[in-house]
Order: structure tokens, then sequence, then C-alpha cells
């Protein structure tokens, strides 16, 4: 009896693992995010070259999604940032200017972040700081600051205000 309870407890945890993985993992707009991680990572270290190839391939990433493969909530909540996102990592990508860069970072962070509370891109929590210099966010996959939006100059600069998947 011992051995049938057993049995029966780990196909269930089993099963249970495997549903929640593939609830997460079968998102296509997760890229998305490592890109966007990208972008943001490059600005911290002032590296507008970095900033402009990450942006290119997000435009690229975020131009190819199969929305056919997703669920519709997902689909319309895509839909919805889709150009918006697309129109700054566009100017992200053809300017080597670092201000410019930040500028169209600051817009394109808030409208990710949407994206990012309408569809679970991740299992991982996602950090939305906010740089009170620049009254501007940006998403992190760390708690710690750094700062993308003045990198070395005021690098741990602002505060998480809000953690998506907690």
């Amino acid at each position: 009896m011992k051995k049938i309870f057993l049995l029966v407890a780990f196909v269930a945890t089993t099963l249970t693992q495997q549903l929640f993985a593939q609830d997460i993992k079968k998102s296509s707009l997760t890229p998305l995010l490592t890109s966007y991680y990208d972008i943001k990572n490059a600005l911290i270290s002032s590296n507008s070259t970095d900033a402009a190839t990450h942006a290119e391939a997000f435009l690229k990433a975020v131009n190819s999604v199969d929305m056919k493969s997703m669920p519709a909530a997902d689909m319309n909540a895509f839909m919805t940032y889709q150009d918006k996102l697309a129109f700054d990592a566009r100017h992200i990508s053809e300017s080597k200017d670092i201000v410019h860069q930040r500028e169209h970072f600051a817009n394109f962070s808030a409208n990710f972040f949407k994206l990012a509370k309408a569809v679970k891109l991740t299992d991982q929590p996602v950090y939305y700081a906010y740089c009170p210099m620049k009254k501007s966010y940006w998403l992190s996959a760390d708690a710690a600051i750094k700062n993308p939006y003045f990198g070395n100059q005021m690098l741990t600069c602002g505060k998480v205000t809000e953690t998506l998947n907690k």
C-alpha cells in the first residue's frame, strides 16, 4: 500500500512540474525579455554599439513572433505593443548616440513592462526599477540596481518599485 501511495505521489508531482514548465517554456515572447535585458545591459555599460546591435536583434525577434501559436489573450496583448516596441528598438538600433538610445529606452521600457504585466514571459522574478533623476523605469532580472540611464555615473541610483512573478 505504501509503494502505491508513493508511486501515485511521484507521478502527480512529476506531471505537475511538467505542466508548469511547459506553460512558461512555450511562450514565443520569452526571447524578447532576454533581448530586452541585453539592450539594458549594454546601456548600463554605456556601450552604444552593443546597444544598437542588441536592439537590432530585438527588432528582428519582435517582427518574427509567431502569433498563431499564442493564446488569444497573449496575442492581443502583444499586438497592442508590437509596433511601439519595434519603433523604439529601431531608433536604438539606428543610433550610436548613447543619449538618444537612452531616451528611446525609457519609452521602450514602459511599453515592455505593460507587455510583461499582460503576458507571463518567464517564471523568474522581473523587477521594475525607477530612476528618480531620469523619471523613468526599466526592467531587470536582478533586484540590485544597475541604472541603464546613467551607467557608471550613477550606477546604483534608483529603486525597485514592483516585482512580477514573485
